[in-house]
């Protein structure tokens, strides 16, 4: 099959490529030439957000199957539906988890969970997304498959509160600087292998029976943040680490940017029900600890520090509720 992916070297495409490709399909990547696209697959150079120039970069492809990765805008999706209506036997969206409405009612979440996220407008953008498409597949059958990954970490990122795609949070634990988990540390939160998460994405693949459907595609691997910060701390060899426990109101108070991701994701409760994915792809089975996968990726990081990517403002977060929460007396 010819499978076009847009976005096809981040931290959940690249190992979905990867796997598409050992599977022997033929892989395009949607690129505007700012990202090396892997030589094993074909780079597709154009704006995605500018349809004719699409269009001409697709000339003579003609995509079995599109997989989008970076869809978070309906204007988007309406490139890709005048793309794609008549031909593509499965569009498969990449959306999330943070759609569901929150504080959830009851646990573990399923595909049917009530949507609506007032806190984050990312959130708020993919549930548009999703009822776009869903508007497409109803009234002209336009073959989209929806895919709700949570918390995704590949070998290039380290999970944390703040932001996970560096190794940032890493270092300030390596050089004994405060961080914080949301109110005591104990939410249960889920966190998957992108190599994991591909497994049941490829699955998925060329489904029809997928079709017109949404699915988790999680681990089943439930962690408190505290645990989840004890074990990359073992990874880094750091015996002490410095962690700070803040209510989700002070931290939000302090750095209001933090409301979408805190009160919209992470301090609430991320516990996923699997059963339909592994319905559908009976060999999707979430085989990577987190204590095996976070070793993994520190190790990684090290041996590579130009893929670190140091960031700022995962820094100034840090600093500055660590700074409030001493202020106030804590």
């Amino acid at each position: 099959m010819r499978i076009l992916l847009i976005g096809g070297t981040g931290n959940i495409s690249a190992e979905c490529a990867a796997l598409l490709h050992e599977r022997g399909q033929e892989i395009f990547v949607v690129s505007r030439g700012k990202n090396s696209v892997p030589p094993q697959y074909r780079a597709v150079q154009a704006d995605r957000k500018d349809l004719q120039a699409m269009r001409a970069a697709l000339h003579g492809v003609q995509p079995d199957m599109v997989l989008n990765f970076i869809g978070y805008e309906v204007t988007d999706l309406r490139i890709d539906f005048d793309l794609f209506k008549d031909s593509v036997r499965q569009y498969l969206f990449i959306s999330s988890t943070t759609v569901y409405a929150k504080p959830h009612r009851q646990l573990p979440l399923t595909e049917t969970a009530p949507m609506g996220n007032a806190f984050w407008d990312y959130a708020q953008k993919k549930v548009e997304c999703e009822q776009w498409l869903r508007q497409r597949w109803e009234e002209s059958r336009f073959p989209v498959t929806i895919v709700r990954p949570s918390h995704t970490y590949s070998k290039r990122w380290i999970p944390n509160i703040v932001s996970s795609s560096s190794y940032s949070f890493a270092a300030r634990l390596e050089q004994g600087k405060p961080v914080f988990v949301p109110d005591d540390g104990e939410n249960p939160w889920t966190l998957t292998a992108a190599s994991d998460f591909a497994v049941g994405l490829v699955g998925l693949v060329g489904k029809a029976e997928a079709v017109g459907e949404a699915f988790h595609i999680t681990s089943d691997e439930v962690l408190t943040w505290n645990q989840i910060y004890v074990e990359i701390a073992a990874a880094l060899g750091v015996a002490s680490p410095n962690i700070l426990k803040v209510p989700t109101e002070f931290v939000c108070q302090t750095v209001p940017r933090m409301i979408g991701p805190l009160k919209g994701d992470k301090s609430n409760p991320g516990v996923f029900d699997n059963s339909k994915i592994k319905r559908f792809v009976p060999e999707f089975q979430c085989r990577k600890l987190f204590r095996v996968g976070i070793r993994e990726s520190v190790a990684w990081l090290r041996e590579h520090p130009e893929q670190q990517n140091l960031n700022p403002q995962v820094d100034e977060v840090f600093d500055q509720v660590a700074a409030a929460w001493e202020r106030a007396g804590q």
